[in-house]
């Protein structure tokens, strides 16, 4: 790949994404017993292109930004932990989309497909969860 390609972008978006989905994927799978847990988890398994390459770029122990903020750090509800971990994932997923567009359309597309899931799938959980 070129050296000009923003794969630690790539590399920090796609854990977030698996990370979001991971987090609202075990709270419908233990907690509600939901089969939207299963949608989750097909989601986490896009296949990526050059995956160690992008591993290659990783320098998370110099991220600027690593240290969380106090609004990071505090969740009132389980519904508060759902929406911010669906919302963290449709974001990366739209980040991923874009930068995916200089590398491989393909997987640009994935993105885009699983950020229009990811949108529905909110829907249909905040209505599973509304009385919580």
């Amino acid at each position: 790949m070129k050296s000009n390609l923003p794969l630690r972008t790539i590399d920090a978006n796609i854990n977030r994404f698996k990370e979001g989905i991971r987090v609202v994927e075990d709270i419908l799978r233990y907690e509600f017993n939901s089969t939207l847990a299963k949608e989750l988890k097909n989601l986490r398994h896009i296949k990526l292109p050059d995956y160690e390459e992008i591993i290659s770029k990783r320098d998370s122990l110099n991220d600027i930004l690593k240290p969380s903020t106090k609004s990071e750090q505090k969740r009132n509800s389980i519904k508060d932990l759902i929406i911010s971990n669906l919302k963290r994932a449709q974001e990366s997923a739209r980040v991923l989309e874009e930068a995916y567009k200089l590398i491989d359309i393909n997987t640009s597309e994935k993105f885009k497909n699983a950020r229009y899931k990811l949108y529905n799938i909110e829907k249909q959980i905040l209505e599973l969860i509304q009385n919580i």
